[in-house]
């Protein structure tokens, strides 16, 4: 239903948009004034008027329109049917109803839900008819409205403007929403965590092994939760990305920029653009398949005994993947540098190379350091590959060749499996998200910092 609905709101804006623009050609200037408005403006004003409220309430309904189901649900159960259950009985309750409405039914149902599988069909039929009369009627009023405004007068580019200049701000403050969300339902659960493990233990601990105990005399399921060697893990493993792609990223943008031809340069370009649209599971099969064996065969050789996975095995195809963002990046910010710049350094009798270093890379600073920020934030979040070649048990090391597990990877340990949500197994994936949600935000403000110093400073 909430498909067809939307369908018919994207077909009647459209419809409305057509009508208002052939309505605002057919205005005709009356005693000697001017029309206001284009006609595209009438018919975007129709569409919008159409299309908006329409669409908010569809979306409204679809958030919202389980729960209240829900509740219609649960006030007509019978007390025998829900007498003494608890929050999780009542959940299991109410998703048998729901699978023996859907038809999926694995043991013969109580009478008593099976007629309350048939209210909950009636009721969601109910609420679909509900919805789509409101939607039709919304539809409706919006479209007469503004053809009933429509006339030589009539303000709609100002309209237009107004609806977009809401919609933009609308989109911004969902955008901000939207982040607060993540951090707060974080916290919320990481609060939980922090009640059942101490801070100190999780943020000094030297040991994580987040078991939890099945029997009382289970002594070593108690689980250790000092997240110190996950960190750890993390930050080597970004440290080796980075230290690969970081100088091949900014060489490359300064070669494509300053001593490439235009014809290699419309060929590396392109690469790399496609490079950086490379799925990470691809690149994870390849350090698994390809690179972490080469890097077993080759300390062989030489007597070192190695892991079968490595950081520096997961490091070095990661740093593989983000050289494209840096190159990118800083092939815009080197670009935008004023060409009197480098024309006044060689007049000046700087070299091309002395051109570079000494005033090309300074006053692309900013960009660069976007660029190289936004590259270790990756890296830091990043998860596929760490997990196909880093491995996922976590050990205090800063030996690169050794087995190391990152923050995303433990996020995913955690939470896979059919562990209790409120066990501190399970809320230990939030403790690890927030610090992982805050360790971006830094950096982020960091890259912020850096770009705003410098910027004033060659503008």
């Amino acid at each position: 239903m909430a498909g067809y609905l939307f369908l018919a709101i994207v077909v009647l804006a459209t419809a409305a948009y057509f009508v208002g623009t052939m309505s605002g050609r057919r205005l005709v200037p009356a005693g000697g004034e001017k029309v206001h408005s284009l006609p595209g403006y009438h018919g975007l004003l129709g569409a919008f008027a159409v299309f908006i409220p329409a669409a908010i309430v569809l979306l409204l309904w679809l958030a919202f329109q389980s729960r209240i189901v829900d509740i219609f649900l649960v006030n007509s159960l019978p007390s025998t049917l829900i007498e003494g259950r608890g929050t999780g009985q009542m959940s299991l309750l109410l998703s048998e109803i729901r699978n023996v409405a859907a038809g999926v039914v694995f043991s013969e149902p109580v009478p008593d839900v099976v007629a309350a599988a048939e209210r909950l069909k009636s009721f969601r039929e109910v609420s679909e008819w509900i919805i789509a009369a409101l939607v039709a009627v919304l539809m409706l009023g919006g479209f007469l409205w503004v053809r009933s405004q429509i006339a030589v007068r009539f303000r709609a580019r100002n309209a237009v403007e107004r609806v977009l200049s809401g919609v933009m701000v609308a989109c911004a403050g969902l955008a901000i929403l939207i982040t607060l969300a993540i951090f707060f339902s974080l916290l919320y659960e990481a609060i939980r965590f922090f009640s059942v493990v101490p801070p100190l233990e999780f943020f000094f601990g030297l040991r994580w092994e987040p078991q939890i105990a099945i029997r009382a005399d289970q002594v070593a399921g108690a689980g250790a939760f000092g997240a110190i060697p996950v960190f750890v893990g993390t930050f080597l493993v970004a440290a080796v990305a980075m230290a690969v792609a970081t100088p091949i990223g900014l060489f490359t943008a300064i070669y494509l920029v300053e001593y490439s031809s235009d014809r290699f340069r419309s060929i590396i370009k392109p690469t790399l653009e496609i490079l950086a649209g490379v799925p990470t599971v691809v690149y994870g099969f390849f350090a698994v398949l390809t690179v972490a064996p080469a890097i077993r065969e080759a300390g062989g050789l030489i007597g070192i005994v190695m892991s079968p996975n490595s950081a520096l095995a997961a490091g070095l195809v990661m740093g593989i993947m983000l050289i494209p963002i840096i190159a990118s990046l800083s092939d815009d910010a080197l670009r935008a540098v004023p060409r009197t710049m480098r024309d006044g350094s060689l007049a000046m009798g700087a070299t091309p190379g002395e051109t570079v270093m000494k005033v090309l890379v300074p006053a692309a600073i900013p960009g660069i350091m976007g660029g190289v920020l936004l590259a270790t934030s990756i890296a830091i979040g990043e998860t596929m590959i760490v997990a196909m070649a880093a491995g996922l048990i976590a050990s205090l090391t800063i030996n690169p060749l050794d087995s190391v597990t990152t923050v995303t990877v433990q996020i995913i340990t955690l939470l896979t499996g059919d562990t209790e949500f409120d066990s501190p197994k399970t809320l230990a994936a939030f403790g690890l998200g927030l610090v992982l949600f805050l360790m971006t935000l830094i950096l982020n403000v960091i890259a912020l910092t850096i770009v705003k110093r410098f910027r004033e400073q060659y503008d």
